[in-house]
């Protein structure tokens, strides 16, 4: 029997693009989404759906009890497309509880089902100024900071929950993601990342690297990725070859 996956956002813009490399690899993968009407979009990528919100504790920790995973991995956002800015006020709110109580109930529910490993999305936008490139021990910006603080406190609230809970925790601080379904066609700022390369370093981080945190962006930019490079063997450069046509 293959050894299952449980991926936690598998129809957002890293899920989508993370699914069929884990599928690739004969992991039985059981995705969630919110939305019944994107079950059939999940079957298509090899993934058996699983509609559930990540807000329902109870139904989230039978999703995972009857999945029974080895591995989860955390690609839950709740941002609106595009980053759109009349929108992006609203969008911040919703990931910031995300990343706090929708974390705490995954990590709860994997804890419940046995699971040994999670890999969690993160983000390195938040480096506080200092010199570059930001190392991933590098403090984050002030959790008091008038703009950036609710994000700051949801990071947080979700590197910590994930790195203390009694499994192997994997935080992934991804650049600001461009590439199909994410809006942006090109990078847009330092220290971004294509959409295709931070799903190869979440699919790199199921079976390697120690617990802990990694930087996933793009060389030369505000960001260090050695650690990444080193552990996984990741290449910023990697893109999913396009689908062949017939």
């Amino acid at each position: 029997m293959a050894r299952t996956v449980f991926l936690a956002g598998a129809s957002g813009a890293i899920g989508r693009r993370l699914a069929p490399l884990l599928v690739a690899d004969q992991w039985r993968v059981v995705g969630t989404t919110r939305s019944t009407a994107k079950a059939e979009m999940l079957r298509k990528l090899g993934v058996e759906p699983a509609v559930v919100d990540v807000f329902d504790a109870d139904a989230l920790r039978q999703a995972l009890l009857e999945a029974r995973p080895e591995i989860v991995i955390h690609q839950l956002t709740d941002l609106p497309a595009g980053l759109a800015a009349d929108k992006m006020a609203d969008g911040l709110v919703r990931n910031a509880r995300i990343r706090d109580e929708g974390t705490r109930n995954l990590v709860s529910a994997a804890v419940a089902a046995g699971v040994k490993r999670m890999v969690a999305q993160s983000i390195a936008l938040i480096y506080a100024e200092g010199p570059l490139p930001h190392s991933e021990a590098d403090p984050l910006i002030s959790a008091s900071d008038p703009v950036w603080g609710g994000t700051v406190k949801g990071v947080l609230s979700l590197e910590q929950q994930v790195l203390q809970a009694p499994l192997e925790g994997v935080v992934l601080r991804y650049g600001l993601l461009y590439g199909p379904g994410t809006g942006f066609d090109s990078a847009t700022a330092p220290g971004a990342v294509h959409v295709d390369a931070a799903a190869k370093a979440a699919e790199l981080a199921v079976t390697r690297g120690a617990p802990g945190i990694y930087n996933i962006a793009e060389p030369g930019g505000p960001i260090a990725i050695e650690k990444a490079v080193r552990t996984f063997g990741w290449d910023a450069n990697w893109r999913a070859e396009p689908p062949s046509r017939t």
